[in-house]
């Protein structure tokens, strides 16, 4: 391990105060940095205070991010954001704004506790971005020596404890979420075939055809299209629907296809829990979008009010609720007894009505009062579907 960094640095002016920009190889970053976690702890007087300012590490998020970062195109153009004790920062300037900062441990004076090279630097923001390149131990992953990834930081030198909670609660307050729906509508710019960019095509497909049942009715952005009256799908939810039935690891599928690695063709086990997972590997988007025109299309016309009343105040059947419930239904219920998988064929219209028609419900059976908005309505509508659960059981008649 090395007992001293130096980094070429762009000094920073700023109202807060001057802080440094440098780009630090992840392998030095991991070994200098550590994330100060809020909690609760007892001082010698036995009282209790919250020390540290950093939220718990998500392992999920880790994961995704580990992920992310064995692509080929894997980038975190923001800044992690750093705080270093003077005592283990020394700056040269060598221009007005160019300098170099030299980080090293700090030996201790006195009664002075000593500073250890592997914590020169508390990380205010982006502990998962570094903890993603970090082993189960929190030392350097080996999985990452052979691909170089150097990750801008901004280092702020002496900034007290107040100072630090101050950045790290304007940086986090003052992000937005983005949008899934957006997120998804933008993978049709990829180049390179991806799980999610096949369900945003079908997305966009079924929405600009005018006789598929979701003609109109998808907000491509999360929020109302312009000119239209009523949209009850968000393309986040028909998406994460779909995606289900291509792939258990998008994400995976995306970085191999990026690199330009062959995916082999799906089992028929692993058909039982991804059946359109061929048709996305061949490339048959047009196939894949006309299962789901053709499901859809038998939906409405076994329903035609209830699916085309979008205006009445709690009709389910336009809504998220019932969609997912119906794609749930279609992956682990109908398709299999269809047997399509293993063929790879498209049934039509009429084979999906058949499957409907055991189903008692009537229009005027998809309400809230029935099935409650959330989780719990969805659950208990594919029940329903399933023959599980009768209305007159939910009702209490």
């Amino acid at each position: 391990m090395k007992n001293a960094l130096q980094l070429s640095v762009l000094k920073v002016r700023q109202p807060i105060g001057d802080f440094y920009i440098a780009s630090i190889p992840a392998k030095d970053l991991v070994e200098i940095s550590y994330s100060d976690v809020r909690r609760l702890v007892r001082d010698q007087r036995d009282l209790e205070m919250f020390l540290g300012i950093q939220r718990p590490v998500s392992p999920k998020r880790i994961k995704e991010i580990k992920q992310y970062i064995d692509g080929d195109d894997a980038t975190f153009p923001t800044s992690v954001i750093l705080a270093v004790d003077e005592r283990c920062a020394e700056y040269e300037s060598i221009t007005d704004s160019l300098g170099t900062l030299s980080l090293r441990p700090f030996q201790g004076e006195g009664d002075e506790e000593a500073i250890p090279f592997e914590r020169i630097a508390k990380v205010i923001d982006g502990q998962h971005r570094i903890a993603a390149f970090m082993d189960e131990e929190g030392n350097w992953c080996l999985d990452f020596s052979d691909k170089p990834f150097e990750i801008n930081v901004a280092i702020f030198v002496g900034a007290d404890v107040s100072e630090q909670a101050n950045i790290f609660a304007t940086v986090n307050l003052a992000q937005t979420k983005v949008n899934k729906s957006l997120v998804y509508d933008l993978t049709e710019l990829a180049l390179s075939p991806s799980p999610h960019k096949t369900c945003h095509n079908v997305a966009v497909s079924l929405d600009r055809e005018k006789s598929s049942p979701f003609y109109h009715r998808i907000k491509r952005l999360g929020t109302a299209t312009p000119g239209r009256k009523k949209e009850p799908l968000t393309q986040a939810s028909f998406v994460e629907a779909l995606i289900k039935f291509l792939s258990a690891n998008p994400v995976q599928d995306r970085n191999m296809l990026l690199a330009g690695k062959k995916i082999g063709r799906a089992s028929l086990g692993d058909l039982e829990r991804l059946p359109f997972r061929n048709l996305f590997l061949e490339g048959k988007e047009v196939d894949i979008t006309e299962i789901v025109y053709n499901y859809f299309c038998a939906i409405r016309n076994k329903w035609p009010k209830s699916w085309e009343d979008k205006d009445r105040v709690g009709n389910l059947l336009p809504r998220s609720n019932a969609f997912k419930a119906f794609m749930v239904y279609l992956r682990e219920d109908i398709y299999p007894k269809l047997d399509a998988r293993r063929e790879g064929r498209v049934p039509s219209i009429d084979e999906f009505s058949r499957c409907l028609d055991h189903i008692s419900l009537v229009d005027s059976d998809f309400t809230t009062r029935n099935f409650a908005p959330g989780s719990g309505g969805q659950a208990t509508f594919l029940r329903m579907l399933r023959g599980e659960l009768l209305l007159a059981d939910l009702i209490g008649d």
